[in-house]
């Protein structure tokens, strides 16, 4: 008897490894987009390809690491959670993915919490370069009441316990993300305002190692770019860069490019100089960050102009392809 209770629960044990060894996946996609959906986690090297049958259902196993995987269905990006064990049924509208697409099944809850994470960060995104502009008051009340609406979302259910973990920490990384950016903003409107004294830079190198400061320029209007040769959007920003010089060259302006590349790619940068023929003043901050750090610059490219007296015009000045740029240059007459 000993015996065939020792082989019953060596078969149990061994039945309920087996079953929590995978995740149960199907569904149905109507109006799909492809003839399947891609799983994928690009972090833990996965990716699986499910196909759909003609109706836009599908089904299988899958064998993961607990995580967050995004799901693909041709068109549309979701993302969802995976625990083995998990048995999840998904149901979506191709033709409005995002807002159709729900969870059912054991483990679903998870994934249901990301869609409406992921709809309210949409919104949130939206208006979140004008909220940073609010004052403090009204800044804090609307970032409080997202957050709060976040938090009192995830404590609405029983979620995994590590999953809850890593959306506290991703609310609080998002939180101090949007403070900062208040934060600098904030600074720039008062500490960097129009008419202030402008932070200088000073002895920074030419290519040919001749040393450039801010004082040195003063009798004309400088515009200066903040770049370096390893930020895209800041190369993109060159032909038209090119172009303003050209049309302002014998203005009363200076165009002034500061490259922020470290020291092991001082030769990228003298090497671009020289390559792309880049005009006005190229110079190198050499790793000396006081220049950028006055002027709270936290992502390149960033354009400042300040007048011919040394005085702060605009900290953050619109870039050379914005029209902005030559309206502002046009109401200063230069």
């Amino acid at each position: 008897m000993k015996n065939v209770m020792y082989v019953f629960l060596t078969m149990l044990v061994l039945t309920s490894c087996k079953k929590n060894d995978f995740v149960n996946f199907s569904g149905k996609i109507t109006n799909k987009n492809s003839d399947s959906v891609v799983i994928a986690n690009g972090q833990k090297g996965y990716k699986k390809v499910i196909k759909l049958d003609e109706n836009g259902a599908f089904k299988d196993t899958l064998k993961v690491d607990n995580g967050f995987f995004s799901l693909f269905d041709g068109k549309k990006y979701t993302t969802v959670y995976f625990r083995n064990g998990d048995e999840i049924v998904m149901n979506a509208d191709g033709s409005d993915f995002n807002n159709t697409v729900v969870f059912t099944g054991k483990g679903a809850s998870e994934s249901n919490f990301m869609v409406k994470t992921a709809a309210n960060q949409m919104e949130f995104n939206k208006g979140v370069m004008a909220m940073i502009e609010l004052p403090k008051a009204e800044f804090d009340e609307k970032l409080n009441s997202y957050v709060s609406n976040f938090t009192t979302r995830l404590g609405e259910k029983t979620l995994d316990t590590a999953f809850v973990s890593m959306q506290k920490n991703n609310i609080k990384a998002l939180e101090n993300q949007v403070k900062a950016m208040h934060d600098e903003k904030m600074y720039i409107k008062t500490e960097l305002a129009k008419g202030k004294v402008a932070p200088k830079f000073v002895n920074y190198e030419k290519p040919d190692r001749e040393t450039v400061s801010l004082e040195d320029l003063k009798g004309k209007y400088v515009y200066i770019d903040v770049w370096a040769t390893w930020c895209n959007p800041c190369l993109a920003e060159i032909p038209a860069l090119q172009k303003l010089e050209e049309k302002y060259h014998d203005k009363n302006i200076q165009f002034v490019s500061i490259s922020i590349d470290k020291r092991d790619d001082y030769f990228t940068w003298t090497d671009m100089v020289e390559e792309k023929n880049l005009g006005g003043i190229q110079l190198y901050a050499n790793e000396d960050k006081s220049f950028s750090q006055a002027y709270r610059i936290s992502s390149i490219p960033r354009f400042i102009l300040i007048d011919p007296d040394g005085n702060i015009v605009s900290p953050d000045a619109p870039r050379p392809s914005d029209p902005k740029l030559v309206e502002l240059f046009n109401s200063l007459e230069i």
